[in-house]
């Protein structure tokens, strides 16, 4: 059984979602099913094939979620010592040395990563270059635009 990394932060926001779904949105569906049923001939109640197909989505999620909290392997980075080495879950400051621009990133798992809130998932191609490299490093970046030259500036541990 593989383990997929997950940040605190990314496991306590399923939790979340799954105590929602089985506290909410299931009683829900089941009330809406339970009134379409009233309504008469199921063959033909919109209402009733609707609040089944949801009820079908939502067991999926449920699934899903459990599925990944199991297999989850759990960093909380904050009681790793900072090394100033990239690592799963730190976020780092990037200075683009063609253009002098900054970024920072937070590296998370896969189901965590968005980029608007600048967190890449562990597997992206600028995670991959810059997990096991250290502050003041600089590194070549091979992305879909061309290979992209980054020195590290910071490495937090939040």
């Amino acid at each position: 059984m593989n383990q997929y990394p997950m940040t605190v932060q990314g496991a306590e926001a399923l939790r979340e979602e799954l105590n929602h779904l089985k506290g909410i949105k299931r009683p829900e569906i089941v009330a809406a099913i339970a009134e379409a049923r009233e309504h008469g001939d199921l063959k033909e109640n919109a209402e009733y094939h609707a609040a089944r197909e949801e009820q079908g989505f939502c067991e999926g999620r449920i699934q899903d979620i459990e599925g990944k909290l199991g297999n989850a392997q759990i960093i909380d980075v904050a009681k790793i010592p900072n090394t100033g080495k990239v690592i799963f879950g730190v976020t780092v400051t990037l200075l683009n040395i063609d253009t002098d621009d900054e970024v920072i990133y937070q590296i998370v798992g896969d189901d965590e990563a968005d980029i608007k809130q600048n967190r890449i998932s562990v597997s992206s191609p600028i995670a991959r270059g810059l997990i096991g490299k250290t502050v003041d490093s600089e590194v070549e970046i091979k992305t879909p635009g061309g290979t992209v030259e980054y020195e590290i500036i910071a490495v937090e541990h939040k």
